[in-house]
């Protein structure tokens, strides 16, 4: 395999040969540092929502607003699971599935389940 990189325009991942798909070597990611940045920013932000929560509920603040304070931090929360598993799925699982390893996709079905719950 030869470097390669997949751009959509919201993320780009840049391929190092032999490097993150090896089902037999260390399971690793290999997103690019603008996509690493965007992720480490919105997971800052996330951060910051669940002390405001916890400080929310230190207060005795109604309830209410606190739930919907909760409800905000899954929603961004679970925008970045699903940039993660297209990232995934546009990388990773194509190099499997071309390299003839079909068990990614239960892999990858797990992976889904666990995020829908």
């Amino acid at each position: 395999m030869n470097n390669e990189a997949i751009i959509d325009g919201s993320h780009e991942h840049s391929h190092p040969p032999d490097d993150c798909c090896d089902p037999n070597g260390p399971r690793k990611s290999h997103h690019s540092s603008q996509m690493k940045d965007n992720l480490t920013k919105r997971l800052n932000r996330i951060e910051g929502q669940i002390r405001g929560i916890k400080a929310m509920i230190e207060k005795d603040t109604y309830c209410d607003d606190v739930l919907n304070q909760i409800a905000a931090a899954q929603s961004a929360l679970n925008s970045v699971g699903k940039l993660l598993l297209e990232g995934h799925m546009r990388s990773c699982v194509i190099e499997r599935i071309q390299a003839g390893e079909s068990e990614v996709i239960d892999e990858l079905l797990i992976t889904v389940n666990k995020l829908m719950k």
